[in-house]
């Protein structure tokens, strides 16, 4: 079974779409490898983000801000999913994805404008983390083998339906 590449987009690629690559990269099913940019990355992963990715068992040296030009060329790996993760980074005019991938919006808040001490920041990632966790082992669930371009696209699409 060939792996499944996921691009989780955000604005600065310092929190969610962090924490989308690290839950799609070590998902127990093994289906997915996981990626994340940003359109205007902020140079470096929210401390929080790195923690619970680590967590999870991510490498701390994958763990980097990275604009999502580095997925538009040619080098690049072909993309499965594309999946947005901030209303500001849904908005964007994206670049052109080499394959055609499946697209969707799953918006989540972002947990780095939380305010409070480290235990309130902490729970606000965490309950990122809970909803991409969810959403990614349903698209894991998916008998994604056998689904034609227009079903993955409408499936994908419906797990944004899915309380954060």
């Amino acid at each position: 079974m060939k792996p499944y590449h996921l691009l989780f987009l955000c604005t600065h690629n310092s929190a969610r779409s962090i924490l989308g690559e690290a839950l799609a990269s070590t998902h127990p099913s093994g289906k997915f490898v996981g990626h994340s940019a940003g359109s205007t990355p902020g140079g470096k992963v929210n401390p929080f983000a790195a923690e619970l990715a680590i967590q999870m068992g991510y490498p701390a040296d994958k763990l980097r801000s990275k604009s999502w030009e580095e997925f538009a060329g040619p080098a690049a790996p072909a993309m499965d999913f594309i999946i947005t993760v901030c209303d500001n980074a849904a908005g964007e005019m994206c670049p052109i994805w080499p394959g055609k991938p499946a697209t969707a919006h799953w918006g989540f808040p972002d947990p780095s404008q939380v305010q409070g001490d480290d235990e309130i920041k902490r729970k606000a990632f965490y309950e990122v983390m809970a909803g991409l966790r969810r959403r990614i082992t349903l698209l894991a669930e998916l008998p994604l083998d056998r689904l034609d371009a227009l079903s993955l696209q409408t499936d994908l699409r419906k797990l944004a339906t899915l309380g954060s």
